[in-house]
């Protein structure tokens, strides 16, 4: 994308997070990634009044391995994270989520808006104001049910027992002291009791595993105790290669957290293609977890939460045609939003 251009969504987006005159924004990117993010929003905050500058951490060890969340790059580096709890607003462009040192920069009132997608894919899925209301809608939803349980053709039947932990919405931008979004982001989710997660989940074809960033080729069938996987196998007609794959993946971080079941929820961006990954190979895959309708469950730490699970193993997992009923509604019938509210104008 042209660098102007990229400059103006990144105003628009900064526009929309709220920032002013008399703010301070920081934006923090690693070694040599994303410069022309950084360029762009230091131009967008100067645009608005904020001083603002760019901090840049030392690239990742490259004995890193698997993607790992959690390891944020500032766990050795104290008077940074001091900095970035001092200011307005922190434009991610590393991903912090999941570690400790984000959690402490929001618990200063640092708000944190983490952009690592593509150029072209922000400027297409740009948050709106009446997506907000429609994502806030479906939070207030999930907020007050004590079960969910979700269903498919293939096989599934899962529930989950709520009340335990918050209710979290992503809707692309961050006006909030305190608050984390993710650009481009459109669902909603929370998580289940620890021990109460139950029941069966069957994978089908074109569903979505992240951060492997491919599409479920054969079925899967993962059955869950008391909130943890127990069993990961194929499907009876299958060769087992997705499963395969999957409960290699988990075992490689000797993490038996690994296997925890974290945040649940559902997607609700029309403009959001479920085919996003043949467009945008290089990013981490928010388009597909933002899909109108999509059933999202994910696996591995749910310290985003408040709860105990901080294992460094994590997958979110987008599922087509499931069904979602909180509290015996239904909310989510096979990909479709029941809720008018929840719907886009032009699907009410």
């Amino acid at each position: 994308m042209d660098q102007n251009l990229f400059n103006d969504i990144c105003l628009r987006q900064l526009t929309f997070s709220g920032v002013h005159e008399g703010e301070t924004v920081v934006v923090l990117t690693r070694g040599g990634e994303r410069a022309e993010y950084a360029d762009a929003f230091l131009w967008a905050a100067q645009q608005l009044g904020a001083s603002t500058y760019h901090m840049r951490l030392p690239s990742p060890s490259s004995a890193a391995g698997a993607w790992a969340v959690g390891d944020s790059g500032l766990g050795n580096i104290p008077l940074a994270v001091e900095a970035l709890k001092s200011v307005d607003m922190v434009v991610d462009c590393t991903f912090l989520l999941f570690s400790k040192e984000q959690f402490a920069i929001q618990d200063a009132g640092t708000r944190i808006l983490t952009a690592v997608e593509p150029p072209e894919l922000l400027a297409r899925l740009m948050p709106t104001k009446e997506l907000r209301e429609r994502v806030e809608i479906g939070a207030e939803l999930l907020a007050k049910a004590g079960t969910m349980r979700i269903t498919s053709p293939a096989g599934t039947d899962v529930t989950y027992q709520l009340g335990v932990y918050p209710t979290l919405s992503e809707y692309g931008y961050t006006d909030t002291p305190g608050r984390w979004d993710h650009w481009p982001a459109a669902f909603v989710f929370t998580g289940g009791a620890d021990d109460g997660v139950d029941g069966k989940i069957v994978l089908s074809p074109g569903d979505v595993l992240l951060p492997f960033n491919t599409y479920v080729q054969t079925p899967v069938e993962i059955t869950i105790e008391q909130g943890f996987i127990r069993d990961i196998r194929g499907g009876a007609e299958s060769s087992g290669l997705d499963a395969d794959l999957l409960r290699s993946y988990i075992e490689s971080f000797e993490d038996p957290r690994g296997y925890g079941m974290s945040h649940v929820g559902w997607g609700l961006d029309e403009r959001a293609h479920w085919h996003g990954l043949t467009q945008f190979p290089g990013g981490m895959g928010m388009e597909l977890r933002s899909f109108y309708g999509n059933v999202m469950f994910s696996i591995g730490p749910n310290n985003e939460l408040g709860g105990p699970n901080d294992t460094p193993c994590h997958f979110d997992i987008p599922m087509r045609g499931n069904s979602l009923y909180l509290d015996d509604e239904l909310i989510v019938d096979n990909g479709e939003l029941t809720v008018a509210d929840m719907r886009p104008a032009a699907r009410r």
